[in-house]
């Protein structure tokens, strides 16, 4: 992507002269990898079954900074909420069905450098997201309650994952 000509505050890419939200620089290589990968592979998905891959499309981009509110400008508690867990469902799903993230994975999408302040929100919404179902928080590979565990956390898909 270096050879995309950038709008000179780095905010845009343009193509074809129309201005595109460019990913946010501050997710770290590896994990910006993962999203791009598992964006790349709901748009190739959205021909055969747009019903599932848009929402896969839109929690990608959400995770990457591309839609959502902008990445360069402080988050509100909502739109940070927001991206968290767009970045938790994007890095489960292209993880292998049995494998887990750390909510730091989802903090360090949606944080950078300042990651470990979003640390408080990543778990809230790691226990929200777990009362509703989609995901399940485990400690040593069990099933945990997020309001009582203390302690390094993982996520894993819940009983009610989408698709």
């Amino acid at each position: 992507m270096d050879d995309v000509e950038r709008t000179p505050d780095g905010r845009y890419i343009v193509v074809d002269g129309r201005r595109w939200r460019a990913t946010d620089p501050g997710i770290p290589e590896n994990l910006r990898a993962e999203l791009v990968a598992e964006l790349m592979a709901a748009r190739r998905a959205v021909r055969s079954d747009a019903e599932t891959a848009r929402p896969r499309v839109q929690d990608a981009k959400v995770a990457l900074g591309e839609r959502g509110e902008p990445w360069w400008e402080p988050p509100s508690p909502d739109g940070l909420r927001d991206r968290l867990a767009a970045a938790m469902r994007t890095l489960l799903r292209h993880r292998a069905p049995d494998r887990t993230i750390c909510p730091s994975d989802a903090a360090r999408v949606a944080g950078g450098e300042h990651w470990r302040t979003h640390m408080d929100a990543a778990r809230e919404v790691a226990r929200a997201l777990h009362d509703a179902g989609v995901l399940e928080v485990r400690q040593r590979g069990e099933r945990v309650d997020p309001h009582t565990a203390r302690g390094p956390l993982r996520i894993a898909r819940g009983p009610a994952w989408p698709g």
